[in-house]
């Protein structure tokens, strides 16, 4: 095994000791705020069992799982080809205030429901061709406060930061290429967290468009 990092939070601060960037910003809505947008995406997002190809089959998760945008692009994962729905208010909100504390721009998110620490995601990358190469991913949460792991492709080396009710974690530059990530499974934790990941969608949008009757 590497070596262990568990770091406190600084914004400037490259959470990856080489080969990509990771910076946590901790919280960036007041507790009030965060209560109302995790209440809000509860009730309003048209949340989804996920669904996986493992070995052939297709595996239905406990986690729940949204893909919202600025067109109904598709997205692929796990073999399984999702199309995003229209930003609902509560998400264009997010959506601004995380480009004005990331300084990037994003055109679509893909929301994860844990509803408590039995459920995590195992180790992986978010390299799908559909996203723009080394841009950003900005990753926001709200509800339980859980660990998020990074262990890097080659030296096996791990980091793992806490990441709070209401706060952001941005990933960008090469950290795909050499960094996995994870949400390890929890027994202390039986609270449910949602997590929202802003990304950028490269499909050309020209001739996808949202139906008026959606």
């Amino acid at each position: 095994m590497g070596e262990l990092f568990d770091l406190p939070f600084d914004a400037s601060h490259n959470l990856l000791p080489y080969d990509g960037e990771v910076f946590y910003h901790g919280k960036i809505t007041q507790t009030g705020a965060a209560d109302a947008f995790y209440r809000q995406l509860i009730e309003n997002i048209e949340w989804r069992h996920d669904e996986a190809m493992m070995f052939g089959k297709r595996i239905i998760t406990k986690r729940k799982v949204a893909w919202y945008g600025d067109h109904p692009y598709e997205y692929t994962y796990s073999k399984i080809t999702k199309r995003a729905l229209p930003w609902t208010n509560a998400l264009q909100e997010l959506k601004m205030l995380t480009e004005q504390q990331s300084g990037a721009t994003y055109n679509s998110c893909l929301l994860n429901l844990y509803h408590d620490g039995s459920e995590g995601m195992s180790w992986h990358s978010d390299g799908e061709t559909d996203l723009e190469r080394h841009g950003s991913i900005a990753s926001l949460s709200f509800g339980a406060q859980r660990k998020f792991a990074f262990k890097h492709r080659t030296s096996k080396e791990t980091v793992n930061v806490v990441l709070e009710h209401g706060s952001m974690l941005v990933m960008r530059g090469s950290t795909q290429d050499h960094w996995l990530h994870r949400l390890p499974p929890t027994k202390k934790v039986h609270q449910a967290r949602i997590n929202l990941t802003f990304r950028t969608i490269i499909t050309d949008p020209t001739n996808i468009s949202f139906s008026a009757t959606h």
